[in-house]
């Protein structure tokens, strides 16, 4: 039910109010500007109906401070007839509506049923908004396509469970950001969250990075040192590039997922750890086990829960929201502001496979903002690598959608390589050929099969 404070000084007018209003809101009462912000401090109403004439401070001295004090809830003014100029100053300092005393009882409570009825709504689309900003963002991951809202909604099942978790993904994918999510929606949000990146280390490190060690363990080892295991104690412990890992340490790292249980380096005394284990990886674990490399006992233990991170080439509709999710985050760390990307620019985006996901998307665009002065960034902004890329991808998107055929791509293609030679060597014909890695006299053949000619020469005319 909604909740609707009354601001008056006369208690006939507050109890007439009420009467009105009781049976679809709950009315509060207040005589004077302190009662009502009392009111407002201890529940923030759905709308206050408020006189502008009181003993003390006046409903305008009101209106005011609910306006400072960021209240949202509409306010309708009461005034009496002489005092109507008083309404509009109200009206223009944020009251929604004004009544004049004595005010007739059904045009209030259409004022009060459509004002209420307004910020239901508002309520509503806000609601909605939040809820589709949090669809669109999980953690550090940012995705409305459908693969990437069920990776959301997988994450958010797998997080509530003990289960370990492999995530499969490309480089560059966001496994972190995967692993991070995963920590942040569970019941260990509290503990540490704590990663290793498997092929950063060198084997012969690994095993104390992981387990720790004692002092005199090794011959560096002066002080004894907690591994990452009792670092992640309460925890999550994200084990980045799992296939990576040599099989002696592998057989360790088993005992620990099978026990909780792990030794020090040099040490006898087994440690009990409550930790998650979440691991990733972007090798095939199935072709590593054939091959003798990765345990397969291993592989069940962490392969309890498998979540895929899908690449970028696949989900190729959140590559506007995340170039703008980039261009925020580098306009907030102090970069020069950019508007957005041309129609053009965004296309040979989309166009492009990405073989980077992500990461290699992030860098293209912090690339493009350092190196160009536009406020909308253009194609020639982009690296050169994604400009051919997308060309070519986008000819074979063509030639298997069935819109063109495939002598006609190869022509298309090979004439775009031809132009942009000779418009990068000022149409000199010998250094096009050069950088193209073929003769003059082939180029010039291909030029006279495709009329290629520079802008304003005569093509029959030898160059």
């Amino acid at each position: 039910m909604a909740r609707v404070l009354v601001v008056d000084d006369e208690p006939g007018v507050q109890e007439s109010l009420r009467m009105l209003l009781k049976e679809d809101c709950e009315v509060v009462t207040a005589g004077n500007a302190d009662e009502a912000l009392a009111a407002v401090d201890a529940a923030t109403p759905d709308l206050v109906i408020l006189d502008l004439v009181m003993p003390g401070r006046s409903g305008l001295e009101v209106l005011s401070e609910l306006g400072k004090r960021g209240v949202p809830a509409p306010v309708i003014v009461l005034t009496a007839t002489k005092t109507v100029t008083t309404a509009v100053e109200a009206m223009k300092r944020g009251a929604a509506d004004y009544v004049t005393k004595p005010f007739e009882v059904d045009a209030l409570r259409i004022k009060v049923r459509r004002l209420l009825e307004q910020g239901a709504l508002e309520r509503e689309v806000a609601r909605l908004r939040d809820e589709v900003a949090r669809r669109q963002q999980l953690g550090g991951l940012i995705g409305r396509s459908a693969p990437m809202q069920e990776l959301f909604r997988s994450i958010e099942r797998v997080a509530q469970s003990k289960a370990s978790v492999l995530i499969r993904g490309e480089s560059g994918t966001g496994k972190e950001l995967v692993a991070q999510a995963i920590h942040q929606l569970s019941p260990r949000r509290a503990g540490p969250f704590v990663a290793v990146n498997c092929a950063a280390i060198p084997d012969t490190l690994l095993e104390s990075e992981l387990f720790g060690h004692e002092r005199g363990a090794f011959t560096d080892a002066r002080d004894q040192r907690i591994g990452r295991f009792e670092a992640a104690a309460g925890g999550t412990l994200f084990l980045d590039e799992i296939g990576e890992i040599a099989p002696a340490v592998q057989a360790k790292l088993l005992r620990a997922l099978q026990e909780r249980v792990i030794e020090r380096l040099g040490g006898t005394a087994p440690i009990e750890v409550d930790v998650r284990i979440v691991a990733a990886t972007n090798r095939d674990l199935e072709a590593s086990i054939e091959a003798g490399s990765f345990r397969s006992d291993l592989y069940y233990r962490i392969n309890v829960v498998p979540l895929a991170i899908p690449p970028l080439r696949g989900r190729r509709e959140d590559i506007p929201l995340l170039v703008d999710h980039t261009l925020a985050r580098m306009a907030a760390e102090g970069a020069r502001p950019v508007e957005g990307l041309s129609p053009e620019a965004m296309e040979l985006l989309q166009n492009y496979a990405w073989p980077g996901n992500v990461r290699e998307l992030e860098n293209a665009i912090e690339r493009a903002v350092a190196l160009s002065d536009r406020l909308v960034l253009d194609p020639v902004d982009l690296p050169e690598a994604v400009v051919d890329g997308a060309r070519v991808s986008t000819l074979r998107d063509q030639v298997r959608a069935g819109r063109l055929g495939f002598e006609e791509a190869v022509v298309r293609f090979e004439s775009e390589l031809l132009r942009e030679a000779l418009e990068a060597s000022d149409w000199n014909q010998t250094r096009a050929a050069e950088q193209l890695g073929i003769t003059r006299r082939q180029l010039k053949l291909k030029m006279d099969r495709y009329g290629l000619a520079q802008p304003g020469s005569d093509p029959h005319l030898p160059v």
